[in-house]
């Protein structure tokens, strides 16, 4: 699984009320238009600036905070093809791989700068920054879970094998 994109940069501890504002949550079931409100706290024009395929590129803990499936959902939703981190909430990391959202954990994430163009291939554990020329290595994903992430999100999954199913890797 490849995917190709430019970096978009944050700090750590990114939590879930800086994802998607508190104030959205509860206001719109529409997860699209929550979408356009993605780190508006941090960046009020960050909705504008991606593009489809862009990654939000971050520091250690990303997605503490909350457990609601928001956060994840509105970066999927407004485009964002996988999130970079040095490292994930556990919650945060469980719903994100529910909902279909690819994460990689890159203890180099901070060699990424903004604006860096990246391919990540996620059956080989790499992020190969194409700005800088650089191959970072990740901590590569379980097989099942890269299966469950091109399934679409658990739920797809279930609905195509009938249940959770170990041999679609």
């Amino acid at each position: 699984m490849k995917l190709s994109g430019k970096a978009h940069k944050f700090g750590d501890d990114i939590n879930t009320d800086l994802i998607i504002s508190g104030k959205y949550k509860f206001k719109s079931l529409d997860i699209k238009d929550m979408s356009t409100h993605l780190m508006e706290d941090v960046d009020p024009k960050f909705h504008s600036k991606i593009t489809k395929g862009d990654y939000i590129v971050a520091g250690r803990n990303f997605g503490c905070g909350s457990s609601r499936e928001q956060a994840p959902l509105v970066i999927k939703a407004a485009g964002i093809s996988a999130v970079i981190a040095k490292s994930f909430a556990r919650i945060f990391f469980r719903n994100a791989i529910n909902v279909g959202l690819p994460l990689v954990e890159c203890r180099d994430a901070d060699k990424i700068d903004a604006g860096d163009v990246l391919e990540v291939d996620l059956d080989k554990g790499i992020v190969y920054n194409k700005t800088k020329n650089q191959k970072l290595e990740v901590k590569p994903l379980p097989n099942v879970m890269i299966k469950i992430l091109q399934d679409g999100g658990l739920a797809e999954h279930f609905k195509k094998y009938g249940g959770f199913n170990l041999e679609a890797q």
